[in-house]
């Protein structure tokens, strides 16, 4: 808290754009704590530490503050603005474990919310941070743990359950609160939103609520579960910044999907958006596309057309055929190949050996695919498209 006097403000402006190394650290600290008092100079350097690292989430990192387990919790400037449309306007959001902010600053934008926290000091930063982005007009805090706060009269909440405690990281698939816990919200209040872990699994998603997989380029980022209220489809992959999404059900009762075929890969590669694969939306985009599996039980996708979408990274294939290293390695440097990707899916195989012993050389680049196609062995040397994806 002590950042937050007129002492810390004016030293952690003098630090502003500093990206200090340890010796630097060492030397800022030796010439400032002759003006400040050594804790402050050693929270001031730690917060700027932290803003450095936050400028890959924030675009106003160098102006918020943040706590370390806050910060990797936290959702990014752009997810978070992703998830705060879903809410209406003028609606009253409760946010529940606000931590440090990070959806607070979306939340709060063109609406009335009310912040929670347990912890003093996060409470304190998510107000400053909410300030930063011009969202604390209509703000209200309350130092509490969510699951006491009364919301009558909120027209909405959004939750992201603590998977720390004492420190410690859960174990997977634990958050304090437990998710059965805010699921149950949307029985108070109908229209909720919870960030999840992406590696959520999908069983645990109840009927009628929807589960939305988020990505931010090719990083799936995290997973938010709609309550029916606010819920537009069943699951979801959504590729940020862009904003695409594909969506499936809920949809009316009829014939089945038709079957996506399993064939041979053809001339392109489709490998799709972690999103999509978490979603279970990978056959869903094959017959959006047009295009087939390499085998029942893998995600990778294959078409003779090419295709640029949000949703998969599209390869030139140059070669395919069954895996044989000593093969494949005369075939790379056919083609002067010196540099590639090597990606293995459902194939074993350790990736820097078989990297060693192909020894590539020459100008090119290539991804090399060890996968499977229709249960065997088999490789791939693909290619990136030119120009912008």
């Amino acid at each position: 808290m002590a950042l937050l006097s007129p002492d810390g403000r004016e030293l952690l402006g003098r630090l502003s754009g500093e990206e200090a190394g340890p010796d630097r650290a060492l030397q800022l600290a030796q010439e400032l704590r002759g003006r400040y008092p050594p804790g402050l100079v050693a929270a001031a350097l730690t917060q700027q530490a932290l803003r450095t690292a936050a400028r890959a989430k924030f675009s106003r990192a160098e102006q918020m503050l943040f706590t370390r387990a806050g910060l990797e919790q936290a959702s990014s400037e752009v997810t978070s603005a992703h998830a705060a449309a879903r809410y209406p306007a003028g609606a009253l959001v409760a946010d529940l474990c606000c931590g440090i902010g990070g959806n607070l600053i979306a939340l709060g934008a063109g609406r009335r919310a009310l912040a929670v926290d347990l912890d003093q000091v996060s409470l304190a930063f998510a107000r400053h941070n909410a300030g930063v982005y011009g969202a604390a007009g209509q703000l209200a805090a309350v130092r509490a743990d969510g699951r006491d706060v009364a919301l009558a009269g909120v027209d909405a909440v959004f939750i992201d359950p603590a998977r720390r405690a004492g420190g410690q990281r859960l174990a997977a698939g634990r958050s304090e609160p437990p998710l059965g816990w805010c699921l149950e919200l949307a029985g108070r209040v109908p229209a909720v939103g919870i960030k999840a872990a992406p590696g959520l699994p999908r069983e645990l998603v109840p009927p009628g609520w929807e589960a939305e997989f988020v990505a931010a380029g090719r990083e799936l980022k995290e997973a938010v579960l709609w309550s029916p209220a606010l819920a537009t489809a069943r699951w979801r992959a959504t590729v940020l910044p862009s904003g695409d999404t594909l969506a499936a059900g809920p949809g009316p009762a009829g014939a089945p999907a038709a079957a996506v075929p399993v064939a041979a890969p053809g001339a392109f590669l489709l490998d799709p958006s972690p999103a999509v694969t978490r979603a279970g939306l990978v056959e869903d985009l094959a017959r959006a596309l047009g295009a087939w599996k390499i085998d029942p039980a893998i995600a990778f996708l294959s078409a003779d057309a090419e295709h640029r979408t949000p949703f998969a990274r599209t390869l030139r294939v140059l070669e395919s055929a069954p895996w044989h290293e000593r093969r494949f390695a005369r075939r790379l440097r056919d083609l002067g190949i010196g540099a590639a990707d090597i990606r293995r899916r459902g194939l074993a195989g350790d990736v820097p050996q078989i990297h060693r012993r192909l020894g590539l050389r020459g100008p090119g680049r290539a991804t090399v695919i060890l996968t499977r196609v229709s249960g065997r062995p088999w490789g791939l040397i693909c290619a990136d498209l030119p120009g912008p994806a």
